[in-house]
């Protein structure tokens, strides 16, 4: 039995919610050990967790086919993934995950390319308010004095944002022909392994008071994964996409309560367009089908 379409949305939206958590002990370890060292011990200790799962389950071993997939999403995630924890070491977490809401915009073009969705009305429309709340929150960090690096590093996200959006669309293609425990084994594993050829270079082994963090990232990560295959699998791309807004609800209260980030009139000014983007595509999405204009 397929399950209503607000049960894959909110499933969906709570993958975010774990995944922004995830983030704020990204940026601490980040700050900490830096980027790479924070990224690939995360991904090493996600493997072993991943990998026990993977194997407890029987999971079979996956046709070339999805092979290839899990190959091209795990690469795609490698660049996105250091491209985005080394900007969020350099500006505050909302003004981040702002900055990555060009993504859902984006893969709703390549869902429609790729996938051959047709995009409906509602969800564009939903999208086009999130991006004007989006505007607002710009436009008020753009009045704050964020530091030097705010520039590189608001690119740097940009940058990872872009491959964010092909990793959405890569990640309904996925969720069609894998398990999520097969989709968060490989993963990781498969960052993992790109981030290791440069270890000799850049790896340093992390304090011992840093452990408990990079397996807690690594828990969350993997929880994340899951959630999101599992939502990613029953519904449509161009429907989940705008579930990528909360992000920046858990975003501002993190950078708040963790890293004392001020929340700014310009933030919940844009917070509340971006809830109520997401709130309405998600009505729009449970009308009957005849009431759903597509373009």
């Amino acid at each position: 039995m397929k399950p209503p379409p607000a049960l894959v949305f909110a499933v969906a939206t709570l993958g975010i919610a774990v995944f922004s958590v995830m983030d704020a002990v990204m940026k601490g370890l980040s700050l900490a050990i830096g980027a790479y060292n924070a990224i690939l011990w995360r991904s090493l200790a996600g493997t072993v967790i991943t990998g026990a799962i993977f194997v407890g389950a029987r999971t079979p071993w996956p046709a070339r086919a999805v092979l290839r997939v899990h190959l091209l999403r795990g690469g795609i995630s490698a660049a996105m993934t250091i491209l985005f924890f080394w900007g969020l070491a350099r500006v505050p977490m909302a003004q981040a995950v702002a900055l990555t809401f060009v993504a859902p915009l984006v893969a709703l073009l390549l869902a429609a390319l790729l996938l051959h969705e047709r995009i409906g009305r509602s969800a564009l429309i939903g999208s086009g308010v999130a991006l004007a709340g989006i505007a607002i929150i710009v436009s008020g960090q753009a009045r704050a004095e964020i530091g030097p690096e705010a520039v590189p590093g608001s690119l740097a996200v940009l940058g990872s944002a872009l491959c964010y959006a092909w990793n959405i669309i890569l990640m309904r293609q996925q969720a069609q022909v894998a398990r999520p425990v097969e989709i968060a084994f490989f993963q990781t594993a498969i960052v993992a392994v790109i981030l290791l050829a440069a270890a000799p270079l850049f790896a340093a082994a992390p304090a011992a008071r840093h452990w408990p963090a990079l397996v807690g990232a690594a828990a969350l990560a993997t929880t994340s994964l899951m959630l999101l295959s599992w939502a990613y699998a029953r519904g449509r791309a161009s429907d989940l996409a705008p579930s990528e807004y909360t992000a920046f609800v858990w975003a501002s209260l993190l950078g708040w309560l963790v890293f004392s980030e001020r929340l700014s009139s310009y933030t919940l000014a844009g917070a509340a367009l971006i809830i109520a983007g997401c709130v309405g595509g998600l009505r729009a999405r449970l009308r009957p089908p005849a009431l759903e204009t597509s373009l």
